[in-house]
């Protein structure tokens, strides 16, 4: 049997090994951490009977990639969608904002600028010629087809809440990726993300997988007869290797990358990214009372002290499931995207908790910190890609130039949006292209 390591337990890295081994691999899936699933990873507080996510919340109905790998792995009955209403704060309350009927009904919009929204809406829909959008920012050919009145008011805000001060440089390909595929019902597995990971991880076991948690890999070799893997003091000989690591760590532990194809590597270093804060507070009693699950809030500078919120979502998870499953507590999501060297990444955990929870009241005036009875911190620096005007002309390949050696990460599923979905996608196509590199 040939063998093969991958770097990372995430979405992408399980997907990898699970064709892998049905294709006959030996694989070891190499995570520094002690348990699956990345960012999509979740915890459980005492006295909850399900697990909560650290960072994503949902999944969408139209996302086949990870539902029909649930069909293969005989979980997909355990998936649930609800019904949960998106909405959208402006002139101080919320409006729903998640259907046809709810967006030309929007009040805040004349009637022009609202029938231009909704045919511009309707076209990207239905249009799948992304690669012509993507010679554009989302700027320019939003303002251009929708006018700068709907742009303004309702896309504006969110880009600068996604990419801060790079907002007017993001391609229109990324902003098609977002409209032409998403849908309303949103759905979640029962027990939480992380439990579809953990029951992912024993179906990768039963297959063979060696899955080496809490094993950071300090270093790898790569040779004429295959990768030496160092890990633990020790070091180990695969035929090939994947890593699902962001790109500045996947060249911090193959430097050979470079020494192979400057270019290529130079490739990786210009891929641009957001971090993500989230402030994940347990209240005594519901926050948004009308039953909206997730808000937008508007960002009307990258300059976070210059906008009217500190964060750029609102998310009261326990008005998608029900509370009963956290015994109880109403779970609210702060979250916000910065640069990977902004404050929020590094500043005292009681300090960025304080700052978001400053602006609860906003959204309810009944609330008061006594409403608090836990909170949690989650924070990374590599959370969501930032494509720029003609990227696919940018990513580097899944084949590095290191034979046998493959990198697979959030920043290669464009034009796709990052997220657990995608990340299957790009598993399956890095196991695909490994199969056909190493052979039998």
């Amino acid at each position: 049997m040939k063998q093969i390591a991958i770097l990372g337990a995430g979405a992408a890295g399980l997907a990898a090994a699970w064709d892998l081994a049905k294709a006959g691999y030996a694989v070891t899936v190499y995570e520094a951490a002690d348990r699956v699933g990345g960012l999509a990873g979740g915890f459980r507080d005492e006295g909850w009977a399900w697990q909560l996510e650290k960072f994503y919340h949902h999944w969408f109905e139209s996302d086949t990639a990870i539902l029909g790998l649930m069909e293969e792995l005989g979980v997909r009955d355990q998936v649930i969608f609800p019904r949960p209403k998106t909405s959208m704060w402006s002139h101080g309350k919320p409006h729903l904002f998640d259907n046809p009927i709810s967006m030309l009904t929007f009040p805040h919009l004349p009637l022009i600028p609202k029938l231009r929204f909704g045919l511009v809406g309707l076209y990207l829909r239905l249009s799948k010629n992304w690669q012509a959008m993507e010679r554009y920012t989302a700027e320019e050919w939003l303002i251009r087809r929708m006018g700068k009145h709907a742009y303004n008011d309702l896309w504006r805000p969110m880009l600068i809440g996604k990419f801060g001060a790079l907002y007017s440089d993001v391609t229109m390909a990324w902003f098609w990726a977002r409209i032409h595929t998403r849908s309303v019902r949103l759905g979640t597995y029962i027990g939480g993300f992380q439990a579809f990971l953990d029951a992912f991880a024993e179906k990768l076991r039963e297959r063979g997988v060696t899955l080496a948690l809490g094993t950071p890999i300090q270093a790898v070799e790569h040779t004429a007869d295959g990768v030496q893997v160092r890990a633990n003091g020790a070091t180990t000989r695969y035929d090939g290797l994947i890593s699902t690591a962001s790109p500045a760590l996947t060249l911090k532990i193959i430097p050979q990358i470079e020494t192979a194809d400057a270019a290529y590597a130079q490739k990786m270093r210009a891929l641009r990214h957001m971090g993500a804060a989230v402030v994940i507070f347990a209240l005594k009693e519901q926050l948004l009372t009308d039953g909206t699950y997730w808000l937008n809030l508007p960002a009307s500078s990258p300059d976070k002290a210059q906008s009217e919120f500190p964060f750029v979502a609102l998310c009261e998870h326990t008005n998608f499931v029900s509370s009963e499953h956290y015994n109880g507590d109403h779970l609210v999501y702060c979250g916000e995207y910065v640069q990977p060297d902004h404050a929020y990444l590094s500043m005292a955990e009681d300090d960025l908790a304080d700052l978001f929870m400053g602006t609860l009241k906003t959204f309810n005036p009944r609330f008061s910190p006594n409403w608090v009875r836990k909170r949690w911190v989650f924070r990374s620096p590599y959370a969501q890609p930032i494509p720029l005007v003609n990227h696919s002309q940018n990513i580097p390949a899944l084949q590095t130039p290191l034979k046998g050696v493959f990198m697979a990460n959030m920043s290669q599923v464009y034009p796709w949006d990052r997220g657990t979905n995608y990340a299957v996608m790009l598993g399956r196509d890095v196991a695909a292209q490994a199969q056909a590199a190493l052979g039998a």
